[in-house]
C-alpha cells in the first residue's frame, strides 16, 4: 500500500487539545458534570488555574487549543487573556467556549484584541431571555449583545451555540431569524444528557438544522 506523504504529514501536524484550564464557573446547568458530580452534593469542584508555565508545555506540542470546560467556563482563569496572547504570538489556532457572561462588560474588548484569530463560541441555549432557564445565573441577553460585538475585533464569525430543550425547541426558527440579522453563525446541538424520558428538559424530539427563510 503507498502512503502520500503530504497526507500523512498534514494529518500529524492536526495536533489538537481541549482543556480545562480552571475550576471556576459561576452558573449551574443542571445536566453540567459541575453540578452533577459536585456542586448537587455539596462537594468542591476539584482542580486549579493552570499555570502559565504548565500552559507552554501544552501550547509547544500541540498546533489547535480548545477552549472548552467540562467544569467550568475558560474566561474565569484569571489569566486567560494573557493566554490568548500566548497563542496569538505562537500562531497556534484557538477555539473558546463561553456562556457565563459574568465578566464585565469591559473586560471583553481587551479579551478579543488579544487574540483576533480565535474563534468564539456563546452558548446562549434558546432566545437570548429564556437561556438562563437551563444556563442558571446566565445573563443570555448581556451574552448575546456581547457576541454582537465580538464582530468588531474578531476576524472569525462568532458562533451561536444553541443546544435544544424542551422550553426552546419551538423557538429555533425565531433564533436562526436573530442570529442572521446579527451576521453571526448559528448552530445547534442535540444533547444526551437526559435522565429518562420524563426530563424536564428532554425535546420531543432532534432538531436539524433544516431551517428556511421567510
Amino acid at each position: 500500500m503507498q502512503y502520500n506523504s503530504d497526507a500523512i504529514l498534514t494529518m500529524l501536524q492536526r495536533q489538537a487539545v481541549n482543556l480545562d484550564i480552571t475550576h471556576r464557573c459561576p452558573l449551574e446547568c443542571p445536566r453540567c458534570q459541575r453540578a452533577t458530580s459536585f456542586t448537587s452534593k455539596g462537594l468542591k469542584v476539584p482542580g486549579h488555574d493552570m499555570s502559565i508555565k504548565e500552559f507552554n508545555k501544552i501550547v509547544e506540542h500541540f498546533t489547535h487549543i480548545n477552549f472548552c470546560g467540562q467544569v467550568s467556563d475558560p474566561v474565569h482563569h484569571p489569566k486567560f487573556t494573557e493566554f490568548l496572547e500566548l497563542l496569538y504570538k505562537n500562531n497556534n489556532t484557538v477555539s473558546v467556549h463561553h456562556a457565563t457572561a459574568a465578566k464585565p462588560r469591559k473586560w471583553y474588548p481587551k479579551a478579543f484584541q488579544a487574540n483576533p484569530n480565535a474563534r468564539w463560541w456563546f452558548g446562549i441555549d434558546g432566545l437570548p431571555n429564556e437561556s438562563h432557564k437551563y444556563r442558571i445565573n446566565q445573563d443570555g441577553e448581556k451574552l448575546f449583545d456581547i457576541m454582537v460585538e465580538a464582530k468588531q475585533y474578531l476576524k472569525q464569525v462568532p458562533v451561536w451555540q444553541y443546544i435544544v430543550f424542551k422550553y426552546n425547541e419551538d423557538h429555533i426558527q425565531e433564533a436562526y431569524e436573530m442570529a442572521k440579522k446579527a451576521e453571526v453563525q448559528f448552530m445547534i446541538v442535540n444533547s444526551s444528557r437526559w435522565l429518562g424520558e420524563n426530563d424536564e428538559y428532554k425535546p420531543s424530539k432532534e432538531h436539524s438544522l433544516s431551517l428556511h427563510d421567510d
